[in-house]
């Protein structure tokens, strides 16, 4: 199976900047599009940013120019570098990932989330 993991969530104040990082582990043969997505408190989960395997980028509105999303492939891994941080952006941040899993098949795989909080 494969994994997501993400870290670099916590407490900021408005105007702040977080970096969030997804490392993906296990039985992986290869990694497709890769993006981030957030649930605030009441809210459904949306689509913040993606990137595909090729280095394509696409944001939401609400966060196109604050927000940069990019990859390692080498490591495996996806970033999401918040700056300008405003209360609205408080949501748990979850990583997703296509992937190609050895001997399981095409999975779509999530991370537990991360909380970002943007509070004074």
């Amino acid at each position: 199976q494969v994994q997501l993991v993400e870290s670099g969530g916590g407490l900021v104040q408005p105007g702040g900047s977080l970096r969030l990082s997804c490392a993906a582990s296990g039985s992986i043969g290869r990694i497709y599009a890769m993006g981030w997505y957030r649930q605030a408190p009441g809210k459904q989960r949306e689509l913040v940013a993606a990137i595909t395997s090729g280095g394509s980028t696409n944001y939401a509105d609400s966060v196109k120019g604050r927000f940069t999303i990019s990859r390692d492939n080498a490591k495996n891994t996806v970033y999401l570098q918040m700056n300008s941080l405003k209360p609205d952006d408080t949501a748990v941040y979850y990583c997703n990932g296509s992937v190609y899993a050895l001997n399981v098949g095409y999975l779509e795989v999530w991370g537990q989330g991360t909380l970002v909080t943007v509070s004074s």
